[in-house]
């Protein structure tokens, strides 16, 4: 069983807002799971400074590469980003005194554009029919023709390792009788950091991946059959992973809020869209599932108060990851 760290402090002053990052709570969905036997917990990442758990790995990616000597203040930083880990980035970025670049596709929504502008981000636009892929390529080489660092979060270790040493081991220390874990496939970072934690903690528990249909794409989730599998992901470190439609990914975003309370993105709806689905199979035993970020960057598309199919047609023609 792995030692787990001490927690941070959750009350008094802070130095920075950069320490109030991680120790998010854990709260019990009563009225979601079809199974009275079978609970499922929120870990709620959307209470993060910049509201998703991409918080954790932006200071990870940032910490590592200063540790590492690769960067000082008033350096500038380059990274390919749909929105989260660029708008934590240009935060961590303003509070450490670095300058970010942020490389993304010229369809994503405009609150999260908004959101890197407020923190002083330079927004460089690649081309919205390629995704995030067309992103990745572009930053790569933005940063080597310029010669500017880019922690990659796709390809570094530091994005596992925020999850390992931060995520999974709040669960445990919260939650020890965890029998499942779910969370969105993505970069791969979260899934792999909590599935080594929660394997050396008890290698029954089991971890799902929750991937988007092919060809339905669902805000925030990665499916791998577009061609680009992160180089920080395993999947054999996966016991199972399950496809979600966008429609039932927008169905439980709206019951997360009407039943529960929860104002989360989409791939939210998805993660526990699959949660109960999983309920639905067990006998009894504890799910816990990811809320990785709040609604705020998604008010725009309408998915609270829209018609369901004029959502879903919106979201199809948006930047899925």
């Amino acid at each position: 069983m792995a030692s787990l760290s001490p927690p941070s402090a959750v009350q008094g002053v802070f130095t920075d807002l950069t320490k109030t990052i991680g120790e998010t709570s854990l709260v019990e969905l009563s009225g979601l799971s079809p199974n009275p036997d079978v609970r499922i917990l929120a870990k709620l990442e959307s209470e993060n400074p910049t509201g998703s758990i991409k918080d954790r790995t932006a200071l990870s990616l940032i910490e590592d590469a200063e540790a590492r000597g690769l960067i000082s203040p008033g350096d500038t930083i380059i990274e390919p980003t749909s929105g989260n880990t660029g708008i934590a980035m240009a935060m961590i970025c303003r509070v450490r005194g670095y300058k970010l670049q942020a490389v993304m596709p010229e369809n994503v929504t405009e609150e999260r554009r908004q959101m890197l502008r407020l923190f002083g981000a330079q927004i460089i636009d690649s081309d919205g029919e390629f995704g995030s892929n067309g992103a990745v390529k572009l930053a790569r080489t933005l940063s080597a023709e310029r010669d500017i660092f880019m922690p990659f979060q796709y390809g570094n270790p530091a994005n596992p390792r925020a999850h390992y040493d931060g995520t999974a081991a709040e669960i445990i220390r919260d939650c020890p009788d965890i029998d499942v874990f779910v969370a969105g496939l993505g970069t791969g970072g979260t899934l792999m950091g909590c599935s080594q934690r929660l394997k050396e903690f008890r290698d029954e528990i089991e971890v799902v991946a929750v991937e988007p249909l092919q060809g339905d794409p669902v805000s925030g989730l990665r499916s791998l059959e577009d061609g680009f599998v992160p180089p920080i992901l395993d999947l054999e470190r996966l016991d199972r992973k399950l496809l979600v439609t966008n429609r039932d990914s927008i169905l439980m975003t709206r019951r997360l809020a009407e039943e529960e309370g929860i104002f989360a993105g989409v791939s939210s709806g998805g993660v526990f869209h699959v949660c109960t689905r999983l309920a639905e199979t067990m006998d009894s035993g504890t799910i816990v599932g990811i809320v990785c970020d709040g609604g705020w960057k998604y008010l725009s598309t309408g998915i609270w108060t829209d018609d369901l199919d004029d959502v879903e047609d919106l979201l199809d023609r948006s930047l899925s990851w």
